[in-house]
């Protein structure tokens, strides 16, 4: 078997281990040993216990993920561990390390400081004809000005011929969730290589994990229009999502809903990506990716260039959070002071533990921040890191709040009878389009006030 590495096991590393691990020949043989590598620190160690161990190391709701690491764990070919050693060894490895910037400043700065270490660990252990695939969301230009001179220069001290290691970028399309390892293994790729002989390899290799027959890789003329097209893709969305946000306040000002309004629109075809109103955007890629082409414009080419839709689409973003709690305000037609308001998800989307970079996180900070009383609940997390918050796995009583707010639709909140929950005359408002017009309906024969993101007073 070949043997891959797996450089960061986040929540895009870890379940690429494993799309790797379970990869078979036509005899149904492992093709792949597999070692995911991170740091020596506490989250990396838990991380790599757990998949040592046969576990997947976040919560998921993908119940084909979690039976194929533990039919990895095994069949023995896929271990983590935080030895960079095992680098020498590797035929393939898969780079997914976090690189982030300082998204919300007027100037946001890339911080490749992580990155660019990782690289160079990579290059002080590589050997010649290994390729190393970019994995990671990286800034239109990084392989070209980072990866290439840092690699070179290690190869060169160790007196190994540059072009003997190969690079390709390819994207990931992760979705957690309940398909959380099929956006992997079935779902389209888009890949190039810094050479041609590099994407052949990169090919070869990618066709050994994705199911191409179903889902064809698209390769590129270079590493720089693959990443472009990485952050191109998440931007797009994003902005998508920030223009939803000016329709979101008008339909609630002048008493319709949105939601039947684009239903209507999404029945044209060229249309049927428009998205919906809701708390917020999160998660690590839509919040921060379409800073990612002004910054390296101009850190990385020199080049001084405009993208008022994509930063503009940041900020909204950032804020719309802040809406939810200016509805909640109307609606309750008081201060926050005192009051008691029920959060219930808050995770970045629904079905996962995720909680960076959540819109719940800003949600919060801000009903805190105006006096509320806040408890947290999501069916995911027992502890909410980035606010250090414990949070019980029971729904506690509605009786107890004077507002709960629907922040994420989990399938839990999705199942869930909340006409019977509520109590009569509490608030329910539902940022998430967790509750259809009948339960809406339901919940008001029984005295509960039912509004909602999109949609116009008693909607």
């Amino acid at each position: 078997m070949k043997n891959v590495c797996i450089q960061g096991l986040g929540f895009v590393g870890a379940a690429m281990s494993i799309a790797v691990s379970i990869a078979k020949d036509h005899h149904q043989n492992p093709l792949f040993d597999v070692i995911g590598v991170d740091l020596p620190n506490e989250a990396g160690m838990q991380k790599i216990d757990a998949i040592n161990t046969g576990k997947f190391p976040f919560e998921t709701s993908d119940k084909y993920l979690l039976a194929s690491i533990n039919k990895a764990h095994q069949q023995g070919n896929l271990s983590a561990t935080t030895d960079p050693s095992v680098y020498s060894d590797a035929d393939v490895v898969v780079v997914d390390v976090n690189l982030d910037i300082s998204y919300l400043d007027d100037q946001p700065l890339l911080e490749l400081n992580d990155f660019k270490n990782s690289i160079q660990v990579l290059g002080e252990h590589i050997q010649e004809g290994a390729l190393i695939l970019i994995e990671t969301t990286v800034p239109p230009g990084t392989c070209e000005k980072v990866v290439i001179p840092i690699l070179h220069s290690e190869l060169t001290k160790r007196k190994i011929a540059t072009n003997s290691v190969f690079v390709a970028h390819s994207f990931e399309r992760v979705m957690p969730g309940e398909s959380y390892l099929k956006s992997i293994t079935d779902f389209w790729r888009v890949f190039a290589g810094f050479t041609e002989q590099a994407g052949d390899v990169c090919e070869k290799f990618l066709s050994s994990v994705v199911n191409v027959k179903e889902y064809p890789l698209t390769r590129l003329s270079s590493t720089l229009a693959s990443e472009t097209a990485k952050v191109m893709e998440n931007t797009y969305r994003a902005v998508n999502i920030a223009f939803i946000d000016e329709w979101t306040k008008y339909a609630e000002s002048v008493d319709i809903d949105l939601f039947e309004v684009i239903d209507a629109i999404k029945e044209r075809p060229t249309h049927s990506n428009i998205r919906f109103p809701g708390l917020g955007v999160g998660g690590y890629c839509l919040t921060k990716d379409p800073t990612f082409t002004p910054a390296a414009s101009k850190q990385l080419f020199d080049k001084a260039l405009d993208f008022p839709f994509s930063c503009m689409a940041v900020q909204v973003n950032h804020d719309m959070p802040l809406h939810t709690v200016a509805r909640l305000k109307s609606l309750m037609k008081c201060q926050l002071k005192g009051e008691k308001i029920l959060v219930c998800g808050i995770s970045y989307r629904q079905d996962v533990g995720d909680t960076r970079f959540s819109p719940s996180e800003t949600l919060v900070r801000e009903l805190i921040a105006q006096g509320a009383l806040v408890t947290c609940h999501d069916p995911y997390i027992r502890y909410w890191n980035e606010l250090k918050i414990s949070m019980s796995e029971q729904l506690p009583p509605s009786a107890d709040f004077n507002a709960i707010i629907l922040a994420v639709p989990h399938h839990q909140y999705l199942d869930f009878d909340w006409p019977s929950w509520g109590s009569r005359d509490s608030l329910i408002l539902d940022a998430s389009r967790v509750l259809d017009k009948e339960q809406r309906e339901l919940a008001r024969t029984k005295g509960i006030r039912i509004e909602s993101i999109g949609r116009g007073n008693g909607l």
